[in-house]
């Protein structure tokens, strides 16, 4: 029987500096513009498909951007080679066949009670800029390697973030957050003092 109509969706893989983590991409927009993270089992609700991903007993965590998943391992999982195939059948299928990889109205719902990096008329000036600056210099960079970076808070010149999908619990982010992002802020914005992580 011949499928008409759904386009033939390719899947690949691209190591992440985190070990435990996996980027798979497709060459199909999944979630276009945005991303979004679901840490564990538990908050995947607005995804149904992080939902069956999380059905693999060794996913630990779901990250969902533009064109891609990345999928942090549990550490009793072996190599990522032995489910690597596994993985990429399951995505293709699952787009092909036009699975809903996030509902909208679920996350527009649960994103109410969250922060993140849209600037907001009663920000003030600088976090105004810290936010410009995660928009425009830190989120491509970060998105290349997986992960996203989502702003938390301002107060006292310490900018808090959250790391998410690579970038969540991978020792090189912590360099990363100290000696790229922190060292970039200080630098285009005097105002700002410390970057920290906020642990998810």
């Amino acid at each position: 029987m011949i499928r008409t109509g759904n386009p033939v969706i390719s899947i690949y893989t691209e190591m992440t500096p985190n070990p435990e983590t996996m980027k798979f991409v497709a060459n199909k927009l999944l979630f276009p513009g945005k991303s979004i993270d679901f840490p564990d089992e538990a908050s995947a609700g607005p995804s149904p498909l992080a939902k069956e991903l999380f059905a693999f007993p060794f996913i630990k965590s779901v990250f969902i951007a533009s064109n891609f998943v990345t999928l942090t391992k549990t550490s009793d999982t072996d190599e990522w080679q032995d489910v690597i195939p596994t993985v990429k059948q399951f995505l293709k299928e699952y787009l092909e066949n036009g699975g809903t990889v996030v509902n909208e109205e679920e996350l527009a719902n649960q994103r109410k009670q969250d922060a993140n990096n849209t600037i907001h008329a009663d920000d003030d000036d600088v976090v105004k800029r810290i936010k410009e600056l995660l928009e425009n210099y830190v989120k491509p960079a970060v998105e290349m390697d997986g992960g996203a970076i989502q702003f938390k808070s301002y107060s006292d010149g310490v900018v808090n973030l959250a790391l998410q999908g690579s970038c969540s619990g991978c020792p090189s982010s912590m360099i990363t957050l100290k000696a790229g992002i922190e060292g970039m802020m200080k630098r285009m914005i005097p105002e700002v003092q410390e970057v920290v992580a906020d642990a998810e």
